[in-house]
């Protein structure tokens, strides 16, 4: 998992759809289960920074093979903002 301070609870939703290399084995298909995966992938992406869509892309596919249903669903969940080819994270947990 990713390091951050992911709650217990959504940190152990988040291992369920984890292989042990860390890549998802599926995509929820349950709201709350998705966003709880979701806010894990986003801690990937550094806040602050900008990632063009290729990047965000590479990054994904070590996740999934379905990278760019992760990548509309971080930006329509809100984890991630969009402007032309241009991606920065915009949600998730922040560690403070």
């Amino acid at each position: 998992m990713a390091d951050g301070p992911l709650a217990p609870q959504t940190q152990r939703v988040v291992a369920n759809f984890l292989r042990p290399d860390g890549t998802l084995h599926t995509i929820p298909s349950k709201h709350a289960k998705l966003r709880a995966v979701l806010d894990h992938l986003a801690q990937s992406f550094e806040l602050g920074r900008t990632y063009p869509e290729r990047e965000v892309n590479d990054l994904l596919r070590r996740f999934h093979p379905d990278h760019a249903a992760l990548r509309r669903y971080l930006v329509d969940e809100g984890f991630l903002t969009r402007e032309e080819s241009v991606y920065w994270r915009t949600g998730g947990t922040v560690e403070v």
